[in-house]
C-alpha cells in the first residue's frame, strides 16, 4: 500500500463493506481521524455473524480455532449431525482444500505460534471497549463474574488449564483456577450433579451482541457516517486516486479507500485483490430459552463446545461448528444436538421452549489467524477471518485497520495476520 504522501494525503473519504462489528469499529475509529465514512451492508447491521453469537469478550480464551484436540475428533465424528465440529459428507473440492490446510495446522507447535500471534490484540482487546465507550458508545459491556467452564470430571479441566498457562505466558494477565463441583454447582444452581468440576476465569466480559451493534451504528451515523443497508458490493475499481465500489445495483461511488469487512464472503472481493488464502464459513448456532434462576454469568462446556450467556429474561445458547456454504439454510438437527449436549449438564432450563433461532457463518482460514492489512491492490483494505473471535477482536481490530489506512501501511501488531501471506 503506498504511502499518504504519495496518494496525495491521508484518505479522506473511506468506504468499509461489511457492517458487522469488525466493519462498524472499523469505521468509528476511522471518524476518530475526521474521516469522512459510507458503509455498505448487503442485508442490515449486525445480519451476519455478529448477531446470534454468544457476545462474548474473552481475551483470556482467544486461540486459534486449528487445535492438536481437532485431529482427536476422528473422521467418523464429524461426519455426524450431532457432533460439536460437523462436516457434511460432499464433494466441495474447495473445503476439502481447506480441511486439509486447518488438519495441517492443527499441531501444538502451530497453536502455540497462532498464540503468541493474537497476544498483541488480546492484551489490548477490552481498553478498545472501553475507547468506544468513552467516545459515546451507549450500549454496556458486563464484567463476566463469574465466567465458569463446566466438566464432568477433574481430569477433564486439564486441557483447559494448560491452554490457559500458555495464554498467561503470552504476558495476558487472566486470573484462572479450578473449582470443585459442589462449589461450582453452590454458586450456580442451574448446574446439575453431572458438572463434576470446573474452571473459572476472571478478567473478562460478554455484550448483547444485536443491542451492542445497534449502537454502535447509531454512534457512526451521528458522526456523519452513513451506513448504506440492502446493498451488496460487487467489485472494488481501483484506479490512480481512488478505488470506485460497484454496487449490485450498478452504481459506482469513488472512495479514496475501501476496507472489505465482509465476514465469510470476504474472498468474493479480496481475491482479486491478490488474497489467496481461503476463508470458510464456519456456521455456528444459538437459541434462547427460559429458566427458573438466571446464572450470574456466563457458563461454557468446552467438551460439547457449547456457551451459555444471560441475555435480558432468557439465556442464549449457543454453539458447534459446522463448515458449510454460508448461505445453507439452518439445520434443525443441528439446533437440537445443541439442546441435547447440555441438557445433561442443566436444571430449570426449559430447552424445549426455544426462541430466535439462529445460524451464522464465522469467517474461518485454514490457520486460524485473520486476515488484516493492506492487499495487492493500492487503497484496497481487508479486516476478517476471526473465526470465533469476531465480537471480541472487532474494536481493536478496526482501530488498527485504521492506523493501516490512515497511514498507509500496517502496524507492526498485524504483521503476522498479513492477507498475503
Amino acid at each position: 500500500m503506498s504511502t499518504p504522501a504519495a496518494r496525495g494525503g491521508p484518505p479522506r473519504q473511506v468506504a468499509v463493506v461489511g457492517a458487522g462489528m469488525v466493519g462498524l469499529a472499523t469505521a468509528w475509529f476511522l471518524q476518530e481521524s475526521g474521516v469522512q465514512v459510507t458503509v455498505y451492508e448487503r442485508d442490515r447491521v449486525a445480519a451476519g455473524a455478529s448477531e446470534g453469537n454468544a457476545g462474548w469478550l474473552t481475551p483470556g480464551l482467544t486461540a486459534p480455532l486449528p487445535e492438536p484436540a481437532v485431529l482427536r475428533y476422528g473422521l467418523r465424528a464429524v461426519l455426524s449431525p450431532r457432533s460439536p465440529v460437523y462436516v457434511p459428507l460432499r464433494a466441495d473440492p474447495a473445503l476439502l482444500r481447506f480441511l486439509g490446510s486447518f488438519v495441517r495446522h492443527s499441531t501444538a507447535r502451530t497453536w502455540r505460534r497462532g498464540l503468541a500471534a493474537y497476544a498483541p490484540l488480546t492484551r489490548r482487546a477490552l481498553d478498545a471497549f472501553d475507547a468506544l465507550a468513552a467516545g459515546g458508545v451507549t450500549a454496556p459491556t458486563r464484567e463476566a463474574a463469574p465466567f465458569l467452564a463446566c466438566f464432568r470430571t477433574e481430569r477433564e479441566t486439564r486441557g483447559l488449564l494448560a491452554e490457559l498457562e500458555h495464554v498467561r505466558d503470552t504476558g495476558l494477565d487472566t486470573p484462572f483456577w479450578p473449582v470443585t463441583g459442589w462449589r461450582a454447582r453452590a454458586g450456580e444452581p442451574v448446574l446439575t450433579p453431572e458438572v463434576g468440576a470446573a474452571v473459572e476465569v476472571r478478567g473478562q466480559r460478554y455484550l448483547d451482541p444485536p443491542a451492542y451493534l445497534r449502537a454502535l451504528a447509531a454512534a457512526v451515523r451521528l458522526r456523519g457516517g452513513e451506513i448504506v443497508e440492502g446493498v451488496a458490493v460487487d467489485d472494488l475499481d481501483p484506479r490512480p486516486g481512488g478505488v470506485t465500489v460497484v454496487t449490485g445495483t450498478g452504481e459506482r461511488q469513488r472512495h479514496d479507500a475501501v476496507v472489505v469487512a465482509t465476514g465469510a464472503w470476504l474472498g468474493a472481493l479480496a481475491r482479486r485483490h491478490g488474497v489467496r488464502r481461503p476463508v470458510q464459513a464456519g456456521r455456528g448456532y444459538s437459541f434462547s430459552v427460559p429458566v427458573e434462576r438466571m446464572p450470574r454469568g456466563p457458563l461454557y462446556f468446552p467438551r460439547q463446545r457449547v456457551a451459555l450467556t444471560p441475555l435480558g429474561d432468557r439465556l442464549r445458547v449457543a454453539g458447534m461448528m459446522e463448515f458449510r456454504r454460508p448461505d445453507e439454510p439452518l439445520d434443525p438437527r443441528r439446533i437440537a444436538a445443541v439442546a441435547d449436549a447440555v441438557r445433561p449438564f442443566l436444571q430449570g432450563v426449559d430447552l424445549d421452549d426455544r426462541r430466535d433461532e439462529w445460524v451464522g457463518s464465522r469467517p474461518c482460514t485454514p490457520d486460524g489467524l485473520p486476515l488484516l492489512g493492506p492487499t495487492a491492490s493500492d487503497r484496497v483494505v481487508v479486516a476478517g477471518g476471526h473465526g470465533m473471535w469476531g465480537i471480541a477482536l472487532g474494536p481493536i481490530t478496526g482501530m488498527l485497520v485504521a492506523q493501516t489506512v490512515l497511514k498507509g501501511e500496517a502496524p507492526p501488531e498485524l504483521a503476522p495476520f498479513d492477507p498475503l501471506r
